[in-house]
């Protein structure tokens, strides 16, 4: 007789139970005989191409796709799929709240698309399973496509960093704060209002500067202001840019305008740094 035996080790689970939702999946196949425009959710999509050949516009960058890549989209990133005629794009694609890229890869955490990856067939089969439940309606159904959403979302921790937001994080208030957030950093050269940011995480602007301060010890638009200081002082040190030009680069509405927010910043001006840098 030969018998092996397993215990399960608690320090090792993910502990994603609760935490991650199954919201939708849809099956479709487009040729380019339909125009969708960019959009935004308000959690994370996955798609997994079927075959054929597109293209993803994810904020204003086109990707390549084709068969057997996986596209993972984070909430609040602009983002649309193209096909062709030629070779139709096939695809299945999951809307999963709870689940989040973290920032500071090249994507800025926007987006992930993976190829040929090691989880790749049990990820598929995974999500082929839960579109056939939900197809069918069978008692339990519901059960089955979240312990399969739970299977897949495991298998692409093995692959890629995920990142599953405690309860606390978790709330609306902290999500629409870290869009907010993410938004700026992407967009802090721009013109951007209040108004803007509250229209991009869907929120009352006055709520959302109220929460925003309170997550991150800074208004909104102190923390624009803030970014752009940040860029102006790399600008200062590793280029010959003007003040001039640099105020405009950085979305400022004049350049005394940059030179009192730089001065109310830093102590100094814009030249004076400039010039302690290179002294140094």
């Amino acid at each position: 007789m030969s018998r092996s035996h397993y215990g399960l080790d608690k320090n090792l689970s993910l502990s994603i139970r609760g935490t991650i939702k199954l919201l939708n999946i849809a099956s479709a196949t487009y040729g380019g005989d339909w125009h969708s425009l960019p959009h935004a959710h308000n959690h994370m999509e996955l798609f997994y191409i079927v075959g054929g050949k597109g293209q993803f516009l994810i904020e204003d960058k086109l990707y390549p796709v084709d068969a057997s890549k996986l596209v993972i989209i984070n909430r609040n990133v602009n983002h649309t799929e193209i096909g062709v005629k030629e070779a139709p794009l096939q695809y299945i694609v999951m809307g999963i709240e709870g689940l989040e890229l973290p920032a500071g890869d090249d994507s800025n955490g926007q987006y992930v698309i993976l190829g040929h990856f090691d989880e790749s067939r049990e990820i598929y089969s995974c999500i082929k399973n839960i579109l056939r439940e939900m197809e069918l309606k069978s008692p339990g159904y519901e059960d089955i496509c979240q312990a399969y959403t739970e299977i897949l979302t495991i298998r692409l921790m093995r692959s890629i960093e995920l990142s599953v937001p405690g309860e606390s994080q978790h709330s609306a208030n902290n999500r629409q704060c870290a869009a907010a957030k993410r938004y700026i950093d992407l967009h802090f050269k721009e013109a951007l209002t209040l108004d803007d940011l509250a229209e991009q995480v869907h929120i009352n602007k006055y709520y959302l500067s109220h929460a925003f301060k309170r997550e991150y010890g800074v208004s909104p638009m102190n923390y624009v202001i803030t970014r752009r200081i940040e860029e102006s002082k790399y600008l200062l040190a590793e280029t010959d840019l003007s003040t001039s030009h640099i105020s405009q680069l950085l979305g400022f509405s004049s350049p005394s305008y940059f030179s009192q927010v730089f001065r109310k910043a830093e102590n100094t001006s814009p030249m004076e740094y400039r010039q302690s840098i290179r002294d140094k």
